[in-house]
Formats: structure tokens, sequence, C-alpha cells
């Protein structure tokens, strides 16, 4: 006997997702894992965005498209932005299981954004263990400002902010900032 119907219960997370080159507003289809599992999920290489609309990322409000359904590659996705926090999952997954988390405000880039937020990790800073460890490819940034390197007009808020490990050009530590000469 197989089930025709998955077990697992869906639901909508409303999504503003950025490429190299586009910005899709959209919903994705998560889980009760929330969307850090749906994105870390290395059994699934792709994405669907529902109610997609698309717009170039030089003109970030103009719309260029809008489809009832978008499909990506999650390697090509640059950063996720969520509305809520408890969109990511529960917090056991989101933390990896630490209770005791040392936030640091951060700056990071990609060839097309800055990114300014914080980033929770357990104990100590460790660049190259986040970078290259586990099979985490997105990691969450908190209170995130976003804005185009070039591109004057994208600016974008989000409470919670996935970036695409695969995508970082450098990460710096705020409190690392050099002190100006006197």
């Amino acid at each position: 006997m197989t089930l025709d119907v998955s077990p697992r219960t869906y639901r909508f997370l409303p999504a503003d997702i950025m490429t190299s080159s586009y910005r899709v507003v959209g919903k994705i289809m998560v889980t009760n894992t929330g969307a850090l599992a749906m994105l870390n999920d290395v059994t699934h290489s792709s994405m669907e965005v529902h109610d997609g609309r698309m717009a170039r990322i030089h003109m970030p409000t103009k719309l260029v498209d809008h489809f009832d359904l978008i499909r990506m590659m999650k390697q090509q996705v640059v950063t996720v932005g969520l509305a809520r926090n408890e969109d990511l999952g529960p917090q056991p997954l989101v933390r990896g299981g630490y209770s005791n988390i040392v936030e640091y405000p951060v700056r990071i880039t990609t060839q097309m954004l800055e990114i300014e937020g914080t980033l929770e990790v357990p104990g100590r800073f460790d660049f190259t263990a986040l970078m290259t460890d586990g099979t985490r490819d997105f990691i969450p940034i908190f209170n995130a400002t976003m804005a185009g390197t070039l591109l004057p007009n994208l600016r974008v808020e989000s409470t919670t902010l996935l970036v695409n490990r695969h995508q970082i050009d450098f990460m710096a530590l705020l409190s690392q900032r050099a002190k100006p000469q006197s």
C-alpha cells in the first residue's frame, strides 16, 4: 500500500529572494521545520516560489513579470528575506541545539550586495568552520539591512535574512572595525 499524498503539513511563507540579477518576491512552501530546513535540504537542489513577482536587480521596485510558479536553483539564490524569525523553524533546528548563543554584528558582501546584521553562533566566531563545515548552505542574519554595491536604488531591510554561504565574498565583525587615525 502506498500513500498518494505526503503526510506532512505545508504552509506558505512570504519571501524576498535575491539572485545575482533578479529580485523575486513571493511565497515559499515549507513544512513545520521552516524555511531554514527547506533551503538547507541537500536532497533537493531546486525550490519553488508561488505567486512570484520578478524585478531586475538594478530596478528592484519595477515589476518585470508575474508568475503563478517560479522554479529556481538554490545554489543561484544569494539571499532570502523573511518577515519573522519564527519562519526559520524550531529554535533547536535554527541554533543547532545550542543554548548559549553569542551575537556578532557583521558586515557581509557578495558580488552585488552589502549586508549588515547580527550573526548568532554558539561560542566564539570561527569563520572557517562557518563557511566550510556541515551541510548548512544558508546562514541566518538577524535584523539585516541589505544594499546594492553599485545599485543605490536597492535597499532592503529584513527581520531575518538567509545568506547563501557559497555566494559570500567576505565577512567582517563590526567590533573589529579599525579606529580612525587621529
